[in-house]
């Protein structure tokens, strides 16, 4: 059994694509638009963004997030360092669970982790 894809409900579709495509690499697929994108990835990751309804905030539970493996502690502070020069409120990186990492909130009300 193969997984297929990943939904998430956001707040703002076109925001969300736009900031995954530009921090994390993910490329569009065909037909996207302001109220479903779908993503993927060169390792079969396919990620297909939803938004809720008109209005309606994003609530997922307190311990979900969408995690971004990075292959050095260098590479995460980089990703934190644009993160910051380009306005969003990211916390300094530090050691948790074994791994170098931050959290926060991205755009259309989901988490992520970039850890390495």
């Amino acid at each position: 059994m193969k997984l297929n894809h990943l939904n998430l409900t956001v707040t703002d579709v076109l925001a969300s694509r736009k900031f995954l495509e530009t921090y994390f690499g993910l490329r569009p697929m065909e037909g996207g638009n302001d109220k479903m994108a779908g993503l993927h990835d060169d390792n079969g990751l396919s990620l297909v963004l939803m938004r809720g309804g008109q209005g309606a905030g994003v609530e997922y539970p307190a311990s979900f997030h969408v995690g971004f493996m990075q292959q050095s502690e260098e590479e995460v502070n980089a990703i934190n360092q644009r993160l910051k020069e380009d306005g969003f409120d990211v916390p300094t990186p530090r050691r948790m669970h074994g791994a170098w990492a931050f959290y926060f909130q991205a755009p259309g009300g989901f988490v992520v982790e970039v850890a390495g």
